[in-house]
């Protein structure tokens, strides 16, 4: 979430704010391969318990 000091906070308050465009670019990127790792990790929990028949 945006405003809870982390990451975003980051991207919002040192890259967009002050004109970074270096930081807010790195830290959008982190959010995406984040979230990219964390999608296909629960895709893959997923995928692995519908094949068990219970």
């Amino acid at each position: 979430a945006l405003g809870a000091g982390g990451l975003g906070d980051l991207a919002i308050r040192i890259g967009y704010q002050s004109y970074r465009g270096d930081v807010l670019f790195y830290a959008v990127v982190v959010i995406i391969v984040l979230v990219q790792i964390i999608q296909s990790t629960g895709d893959y929990v997923v995928k692995r318990l519908r094949k068990h028949k219970y």
